[in-house]
Order: structure tokens, then sequence, then C-alpha cells
């Protein structure tokens, strides 16, 4: 069963959902993929791996964590798991672009399918998909709002690693 638990950041407010052993997600609250807590999640603040999650985030938020170590559980069909575990690979600070991302799965030519797929990621910030850019380095559509990811990118930029 997932727990779940909002907690603020300077990005607004983050919904974190969990199991007992891993996180299963993280969303920007209000933006169009952020799922509604199920009937069957359970507001539970106290859940350890949320609260590990929330302290590491605050961490990364202050510029004192470069890399999260809470364990995670993604869940998707084989591409879109082989894009998120290569975008989960991304060093901070460093960027990627969809075409290098689809490349590493395997599939060369399916950048917009990298594209949705990075979009969809179910565990924003931790699995870093504000680290993934157009071809030319162009900033592209980040499920939380532009304006997030370059705020994130800007973090990443003060407190290098």
């Amino acid at each position: 069963m997932n727990e779940y638990c909002i907690i603020k950041s300077p990005v607004d407010d983050l919904m974190l959902a969990a199991d007992a052993s891993a996180l299963t997600g993280l969303y920007f609250v209000g933006c169009g993929h952020t799922p509604a807590a199920s009937k069957d999640w359970k507001l539970n603040a106290k859940n350890m791996v949320l609260q590990q999650a929330a302290k590491q985030l605050e961490e990364y938020f202050a510029g004192k964590r470069t890399k999260f170590s809470v364990p995670v559980r993604l869940s998707g069909t084989e591409f879109q798991e082989s894009i998120w575990n290569q975008i989960a690979q991304i060093p901070f600070g460093k960027t990627v672009s969809y075409t290098h991302l689809a490349k590493g799965a395997g599939s060369p030519r399916a950048i917009r399918a990298a594209g949705t797929t990075t979009g969809r990621n179910p565990i924003a910030i931790i699995v870093p998909c504000h680290r993934v850019l157009g071809k030319n380095g162009s900033l592209c559509g980040f499920a939380g709002g532009l304006e997030r990811k370059l705020f994130l990118l800007a973090l990443e930029t003060r407190n290098p690693n």
C-alpha cells in the first residue's frame, strides 16, 4: 500500500509517495502528471521512506546534497524504465539530450518517445529529468513547468558538486 505526504519546497508543494521500502512517486502538486492520492493511499508523514526523502530534498534545496540515497522503485514498460534509469545516472549539475537517452535505450530514432517518457517520470528531482535538454541545449517541456526546470538547473549551477 502506498502512503504519501505533502512537503513544502522552494518549487512549491511536493507530493511524495512510498510503500514500506521505496519511494514510488515525487510530484509537483497541481501539475498535470500529479496523481490524486488514490483511495488506497494513506496520508502518513511518519513513513520512514517519506521522512528520508523529505530530509534529503531539504538538504538538496539547501545546497548540501548532490546525490540522493533514498531507495526508489520505478514501474513502467521496459523502455520507460530504461529511460528513467539513465536519467537517474545523470550527474549533479550535468545535462544530457533526449537524443542521448534514446540512443542509450537502444532506440536512437525514438527521440520523441524518450521525451514523452521523460515527461512521465514518476519521481521528479530525485530521478532528475530536469537535467534533460533538447539536442541543441534548449529547454524543452517539463512536467513541473519550465520555471521549475530553470530553478533546479540554476540551483545545481550555484551549488556545484
